[in-house]
Protein backbone atom coordinates (compact mmCIF):
# COMPACT_ATOMS: atom_id res chain seq x y z
CA UNK A 1 0.00 0.00 0.00
CA UNK A 2 0.89 3.73 1.39
CA UNK A 3 4.98 3.65 1.16
CA UNK A 4 5.59 0.05 2.21
CA UNK A 5 3.59 0.04 5.15
CA UNK A 6 0.79 -2.89 4.21
CA UNK A 7 -0.41 -3.17 7.79
CA UNK A 8 -3.40 -0.70 6.92
CA UNK A 9 -3.25 0.89 10.10
CA UNK A 10 -3.58 4.97 9.88
CA UNK A 11 -0.23 6.21 9.74
CA UNK A 12 1.26 9.34 11.33
CA UNK A 13 3.21 12.13 9.16
CA UNK A 14 6.23 13.90 10.54
CA UNK A 15 7.82 16.65 7.97
CA UNK A 16 11.94 17.01 8.48
CA UNK A 17 13.63 19.78 5.93
CA UNK A 18 12.22 17.83 3.22
CA UNK A 19 12.18 14.03 4.25
CA UNK A 20 8.65 12.60 5.23
CA UNK A 21 8.79 9.73 8.21
CA UNK A 22 5.45 7.73 8.42
CA UNK A 23 4.85 5.85 11.63
CA UNK A 24 2.39 3.42 12.15
CA UNK A 25 1.06 2.62 15.67
CA UNK A 26 2.93 -0.61 15.80
CA UNK A 27 5.85 1.94 15.41
CA UNK A 28 7.62 1.01 12.45
CA UNK A 29 8.80 3.62 10.02
CA UNK A 30 8.67 4.28 6.64
CA UNK A 31 11.05 7.13 5.14
CA UNK A 32 10.81 9.40 1.60
CA UNK A 33 13.27 11.87 0.96
CA UNK A 34 12.08 14.53 -1.83
CA UNK A 35 14.36 15.90 -3.97
CA UNK A 36 14.61 19.34 -4.81
CA UNK A 37 14.01 20.51 -8.61
CA UNK A 38 16.85 23.04 -9.62
CA UNK A 39 15.92 25.54 -11.89
CA UNK A 40 17.70 25.33 -15.27
CA UNK A 41 20.01 28.01 -15.80
CA UNK A 42 18.66 31.05 -18.16
CA UNK A 43 20.50 32.39 -20.77
CA UNK A 44 19.97 35.81 -22.87
CA UNK A 45 20.10 35.71 -26.60
CA UNK A 46 21.49 38.88 -27.69
CA UNK A 47 22.22 39.79 -31.57
CA UNK A 48 24.93 42.27 -32.32
CA UNK A 49 24.64 45.15 -34.41
CA UNK A 50 26.85 45.59 -38.15
CA UNK A 51 27.28 47.49 -41.26
CA UNK A 52 25.64 45.80 -43.66
CA UNK A 53 23.17 43.47 -42.37
CA UNK A 54 19.72 45.16 -43.03
CA UNK A 55 16.88 46.23 -40.65
CA UNK A 56 14.51 44.09 -42.85
CA UNK A 57 16.52 41.14 -42.56
CA UNK A 58 17.16 41.69 -38.71
CA UNK A 59 13.10 41.98 -38.26
CA UNK A 60 12.95 38.63 -40.11
CA UNK A 61 14.93 36.75 -38.33
CA UNK A 62 13.39 38.12 -35.24
CA UNK A 63 9.92 37.02 -36.51
CA UNK A 64 11.37 33.64 -37.73
CA UNK A 65 13.44 32.23 -34.73
CA UNK A 66 11.88 34.29 -31.73
CA UNK A 67 8.22 34.81 -32.64
CA UNK A 68 8.31 38.07 -32.26
CA UNK A 69 5.40 40.39 -33.87
CA UNK A 70 6.13 43.00 -36.75
CA UNK A 71 6.38 45.28 -33.50
CA UNK A 72 8.09 43.90 -31.50
CA UNK A 73 11.07 42.73 -33.51
CA UNK A 74 10.81 46.44 -34.76
CA UNK A 75 11.74 47.47 -31.54
CA UNK A 76 14.36 45.15 -30.74
CA UNK A 77 15.94 46.20 -34.39
CA UNK A 78 16.20 49.55 -33.51
CA UNK A 79 17.91 48.90 -30.24
CA UNK A 80 20.31 46.66 -32.07
CA UNK A 81 20.99 49.64 -34.66
CA UNK A 82 21.33 52.19 -32.02
CA UNK A 83 22.56 50.77 -29.24
CA UNK A 84 25.16 47.85 -30.51
CA UNK A 85 23.36 45.09 -28.98
CA UNK A 86 19.29 43.74 -28.18
CA UNK A 87 17.94 40.70 -26.76
CA UNK A 88 15.47 38.55 -28.82
CA UNK A 89 14.87 36.23 -25.31
CA UNK A 90 16.27 34.30 -22.05
CA UNK A 91 15.64 30.73 -22.66
CA UNK A 92 17.17 27.57 -21.23
CA UNK A 93 20.75 26.88 -21.71
CA UNK A 94 20.12 24.29 -24.86
CA UNK A 95 17.39 26.44 -26.28
CA UNK A 96 19.50 29.54 -26.17
CA UNK A 97 22.34 27.58 -28.06
CA UNK A 98 20.52 26.01 -30.61
CA UNK A 99 18.79 29.63 -31.21
CA UNK A 100 21.98 31.11 -31.62
CA UNK A 101 23.41 28.40 -34.14
CA UNK A 102 20.13 28.83 -36.25
CA UNK A 103 20.39 32.80 -36.28
CA UNK A 104 24.01 32.57 -37.65
CA UNK A 105 23.95 29.29 -40.25
CA UNK A 106 20.58 31.27 -41.49
CA UNK A 107 22.49 34.59 -41.40
CA UNK A 108 25.28 33.45 -43.47
CA UNK A 109 23.00 31.28 -45.82
CA UNK A 110 21.67 34.67 -46.78
CA UNK A 111 25.39 36.23 -46.72
CA UNK A 112 25.05 38.53 -43.73
CA UNK A 113 27.36 39.24 -41.13
CA UNK A 114 24.67 38.89 -38.14
CA UNK A 115 26.05 38.15 -35.09
CA UNK A 116 24.16 36.23 -32.35
CA UNK A 117 25.48 35.19 -29.06
CA UNK A 118 24.28 34.21 -25.50
CA UNK A 119 25.07 35.10 -21.72
CA UNK A 120 23.97 34.33 -18.67
CA UNK A 121 20.91 36.19 -17.50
Amino acid sequence: MDGGLRSGVPLAYKEDMGREEKHDREGRTATKTRSQVKRPAMFKVVLLNDDYTTMEFVVEVLQKFFQKTVEEATRIMLHVHYKGTGVCGIYPREVAETKVSQVIDYSRKHEYPLQCTMEEA
